[in-house]
């Protein structure tokens, strides 16, 4: 069992991506428990389309890790499991709007891929290193 009041990888930063995000979570539909590092449950999209693949704007909170990307930036998504918690990031798929960056201490989490979304998501890796 994991215990909250613990730093996770002995302190340093850690970014978690796509399933990486959703295991921070205490569960999920698709694969039951998670770490528990974040409240809250990760549920199957409704839809338009699943899985959710494809470019997507995320509308962002304060949080060092957006350094010089510009709020509602476009980021490759490949997912059919998403939270809907209070987050430093959120996108509109369709009908619905799911949670699509987190942050909890030194750990930071996206539902979407840095590594395939161009400019943006090379910033977004370069803020991880020098964080």
């Amino acid at each position: 069992m994991l215990d909250r009041a613990l730093p996770p990888i002995n302190g340093k930063p850690c970014l978690a991506i796509c399933v990486g995000m959703q295991m921070l979570f205490e569960s999920s539909e698709e694969g039951g428990a998670g770490l528990g590092i974040i409240s809250g449950q990760v549920r199957r999209l409704a839809g338009p389309k699943v899985p959710h693949m494809g470019w997507n704007r995320v509308i962002q909170q304060p949080h060092p890790m957006w350094d010089g990307i510009p709020d509602g930036a476009w980021f490759y998504f490949a997912h059919s499991y998403a939270a809907d918690v209070d987050g430093v990031g959120r996108t509109e798929y369709g009908y619905q709007s799911f949670t699509s960056a987190v942050a909890a201490g030194n750990v930071f989490g996206v539902q979407f891929h840095p590594e395939k979304s161009a400019d943006h998501g090379l910033r977004l890796i370069s803020n991880f290193l020098g964080w």
